[in-house]
Order: C-alpha cells, then structure tokens, then sequence
C-alpha cells in the first residue's frame, strides 16, 4: 500500500488535471457543449476520478469558476497592495481585474456562463468570497481614510457591476479600442470620485 502522503498527492493531482481540462474546454467550446467524456478525455482520467472529486458536470464547473476567480483576485490583490494610496491602490486592483476577466477563457467562464450555469446566487456567492469582498474592502478602505466620497456599500456594488458588464461590451463590440477606452474612464470616474483636500 502507497504512503498516505504519495495517495494524498495523486489524489490533488487527478483534481487538478480534472480542473485545468475542463476549463480549456469550456472556455472553447462554453459549458453546455462540453461533455464530461471530453473532459474525460482531456485529462486523461476516469469516470471514477471525476465522481471521486465531483458529484457532476456543473459542480466540476463551480470549482472551474473558483479557481478563476482564486487566480483573479490574487493578481487583483498584488496590483493593489503595490500602492501607498488607497484610491490608487483601488484603481490598480479594479484595472488588473479587467485585465483577468477580459482574458476569452476567464471572461466566458465567469461572465457568460457562469451566472446562468450555476444561478445567480450561487454565482454571487462565489464572486463575494473573491473579488467582490476584495472590492468592498478597498472602498471602505479609500472612504474611511477619506480618500474617496462615496456610500462605499453602494460604489462597490456599482463598479462591480459597471466593470463586469464593461469587458462583456469591450469583447462584443468589435472595436478594438473598446477595452482601452473602458480602462480609460474607469480611471476618469474614480477620479472624479476622490476626495479633494
């Protein structure tokens, strides 16, 4: 019998190639047109791994959406901390946010699909635990060091919103100055926001 160590890896290793295979195939072909034998297939793995890790296709895809949204709020996080202000640390967070979400893979997983795949309340709840709760702390954060004027429930809520919506219109549309544009004034509204000393 293998050490329990070497079991516990093998064990993190077949979720993982389970995990990283489903989110190359869903962000190619979108949720519903991907097959648990594709990703199956993919990951070189078994009926059995999969129902080992996950009860089915859509709890595989809620582990694909955390791992995202894991991966974007660690990026978001760093860009923000590198700034002594908090409103520019705000700004940072918010742009590198933009820049995850707006990746094709990232964008249709957890913009496009995700909502109607898992419901909007779970969808949220998974969003809160990540960069949505990242967000709210910024706010308050710029607000209570009087760096910003704003009700900092309700700016957050609105930029989390804005910015989401913002990169599904930038990828649609067509024009490829669109997500420049929509950094652009992101920027201009938030510095409209700060507070004047």
């Amino acid at each position: 019998m293998p050490p329990r160590g070497a079991h516990a890896e093998r064990t993190q290793k077949s979720r993982e190639a389970l995990t990283a295979a489903a989110a190359r195939l869903f962000a190619e072909q979108g949720y519903a047109a991907t097959s648990t034998e594709a990703v199956l297939a993919a990951a070189g793995l078994t009926r059995g791994a999969l129902y080992h890790h996950f009860k089915d296709k859509r709890d595989l895809f809620d582990a694909v959406c955390q791992r995202l949204h894991a991966e974007t709020a660690t990026a978001l996080l760093e860009a923000a901390e590198a700034q002594p202000d908090p409103v520019d640390g705000l700004i940072a967070g918010c742009l590198t946010f933009v820049d995850q979400v707006a990746r094709p893979e990232a964008r249709r997983i957890l913009l496009v699909d995700g909502p109607s795949v898992l419901g909007w309340e779970r969808w949220n709840e998974i969003d809160r635990a990540h960069g949505f709760g990242l967000l709210v702390d910024g706010v308050r954060e710029a607000v209570a060091a009087g760096a910003l004027a704003a009700d900092p429930e309700v700016l957050a809520h609105l930029l989390n919103g804005g910015l989401n919506q913002g990169v599904v219109w930038a990828a649609q549309s067509g024009d490829p100055t669109a997500m420049a544009r929509l950094k652009a004034g992101f920027v201009q509204l938030m510095e409209s926001l700060r507070a004047r000393t």
